[in-house]
């Protein structure tokens, strides 16, 4: 494992990856991953180390990956939960930051409904001057880069087991359907999978894909002119599909929505779900992915969720631990 192109102290978002910095996290998880394919399944690179997980909205899958990866790499962990916290005594939530810093927290994962908030705590971190690593575990509708690198590594690991990085997808074309609008796992996608030289396409209807947010996604991609991003806008779902190598679709985030954006749930599921007839506009050898949790029979039918042919929705999840464990080891081996 190595770390040497390796400078950030906070992961807040995509935006500004190198292509060395996604290479380098690929090929860390994919050490990690053989690590967890072991007996003993634990190395002290993180020992001494504390992992605080302040966690301000629900999660299943991403608190416990976060939790088993920094148990993995032998760090304590401390685990928040807003309901039981002095958040409901009026706490703020810098002071509750720094009251785990206080206790000796050297990297803190995130999360928050609004967006903001773990750069509001790194920017914290850094005028008191500590070495805290602040990792953003998904803020509101900004961004979800962790759900993206793995993303991002389950896909290069079914191209080359052995050594994934990011040239692999050049020339993929990559469709993304879904609730675009309030998604952060899409905008962190976005920004990885255009770095990669895919093509993206991303397909959802007016509601879900507004034309001002797309002129805004479109624009905000090409700000960076080394990079060639192709990213491609559809409201129907066949040319996205047609010929595509990967199809990640996205969960419709009901609890987000404060208007009337869907006329009903089957009627986007004949619209915008991912149904096995469908798939015969894409490559024979397309893939499925889907960052959880899943509506089934919603945005992919319950059959093709469970098919092992198609469906990388399991391996997203068992990626998931490695490819976190290669973000909190390259954040905290400075301080190893």
């Amino acid at each position: 494992m190595t770390n040497t192109s390796w400078t950030r102290q906070h992961v807040l978002s995509l935006a500004d990856f190198t292509v060395a910095e996604y290479d380098t996290v690929l090929q860390t998880a994919a050490s990690f991953k053989e690590v967890l394919s072991r007996r003993t399944k634990k190395v002290p690179t993180l020992q001494g180390q504390v992992v605080t997980n302040l966690f301000f909205e629900p999660s299943t899958r991403t608190r416990s990956s976060f939790e088993i990866a920094a148990k993995r790499l032998s760090a304590d962990t401390l685990n928040f939960t807003a309901s039981s916290s002095s958040l409901t005594k009026g706490e703020t939530i810098l002071d509750t930051a720094k009251t785990y810093l206080a206790l000796g927290t050297d990297l803190m994962v995130i999360r928050h409904r609004e967006a903001g908030v773990p750069q509001a705590i790194a920017t914290e971190m850094d005028r008191l001057g500590v070495k805290v690593g602040v990792l953003n575990a998904g803020d509101g509708q900004h961004e979800h880069p962790s759900q993206a690198l793995l993303d991002l590594f389950t896909i290069c690991t079914l191209l080359d087991r052995d050594r994934p990085r990011l040239e692999l997808l050049s020339g993929k074309k990559i469709a993304i359907v879904g609730d675009i609008l309030h998604s952060r796992v899409a905008r962190s996608n976005i920004w990885s999978l255009t770095a990669s030289g895919a093509e993206v396409h991303l397909a959802a209807s007016p509601t879900l894909l507004p034309h001002l947010f797309a002129d805004y996604i479109k624009n905000e991609i090409h700000k960076n002119p080394i990079l060639n991003r192709q990213l491609f806008l559809h409201w129907q779902i066949e040319p996205a599909l047609e010929k595509a190598d990967f199809v990640m679709t996205l969960r419709l985030q009901k609890e987000r929505m404060t208007q009337h954006l869907l006329p009903s749930l089957r009627e986007y599921h004949q619209l915008f779900g991912i149904k096995r007839d469908r798939l015969q506009l894409c490559q024979p050898h397309v893939k499925i992915l889907h960052p959880g949790p899943v509506n089934r029979g919603v945005e992919i039918s319950s059959d093709l969720m469970d098919d092992p042919n198609f469906s990388l929705i399991q391996e997203q999840v068992t990626s998931g631990v490695a490819v976190r464990m290669a973000l909190l080891y390259l954040m905290g081996s400075g301080k190893a």
